[in-house]
């Protein structure tokens, strides 16, 4: 069932319009203190709403949580195939858990999405869906506008999904993952040229290396 939302239209043969809480379980992420945390290496990475970028994650500062607390979290451990959203701040941005974060810990303002089962709902089209424009303005619409944006898990719960039989929900997945992948190589090509040109810009303004070199 849905919440009968007006953006809602007819559906191809073979297609079924589900609420999200209908197809997934919603676990929000354990408020951990600072003096549970560590680096990475050091304990079990836990993944912040800053790492989630293009449908995938990618931390960008390895924060961890100590083994002696993580212990006592494996109820928020993620699994291969779950969904994490951000649930305040930018909500509403998604990405994929991998087999590289099994296991892995995630942050009090993220929300974890697991399938109820496996079939007919594959995880890249949740996550390629959770992503597109129509679910984020949905998103953005439920969302409590106060000093920092969020949304509740109930809400994000009542949001309409259009499912696919499992071969066109495989073929969209891997379309939009396949581009996803894309975006992400440039924007780290364009990160690294970034540095490299501030790097140089600061030797050649300095004189320590000359441009006709």
């Amino acid at each position: 069932m849905t919440d009968g939302s007006e953006d809602e239209g007819a559906l191809p043969a073979g297609w079924q319009r589900l609420a999200l809480k209908d197809l997934c379980s919603f676990q929000v992420g354990p408020a951990i203190k600072e003096e549970g945390r560590t680096v990475a290496d050091e304990g079990v990475p836990l993944v912040l709403p800053r790492d989630l970028s293009h449908q995938r994650i990618t931390p960008a500062g390895r924060v961890g949580v100590v083994p002696d607390k993580a212990r006592n979290l494996q109820k928020y451990q993620l699994a291969e195939g779950d969904v994490l959203v951000t649930r305040t701040g930018t909500v509403g941005r998604c990405a994929l858990v991998t087999a590289e974060q099994h296991q892995w810990l995630y942050h009090a303002n993220l929300v974890r999405l697991r399938l109820k089962q496996p079939a007919p709902f594959l995880p890249e089209y949740l996550a390629a869906y959770l992503s597109a424009s129509a679910a984020q303005k949905w998103i953005e619409s439920r969302s409590v506008a106060m000093v920092i944006p969020s949304i509740s898990t109930r809400a994000l719960g009542e949001l309409p999904v259009s499912v696919p039989p499992a071969e066109e929900q495989k073929a969209i997945g891997d379309t939009l993952a396949a581009l996803d992948e894309k975006v992400r190589v440039h924007t780290e090509i364009a990160r690294t040229t970034g540095e490299y040109r501030s790097l140089l810009a600061d030797l050649l303004m300095t004189g320590a290396l000359s441009a006709e070199a």
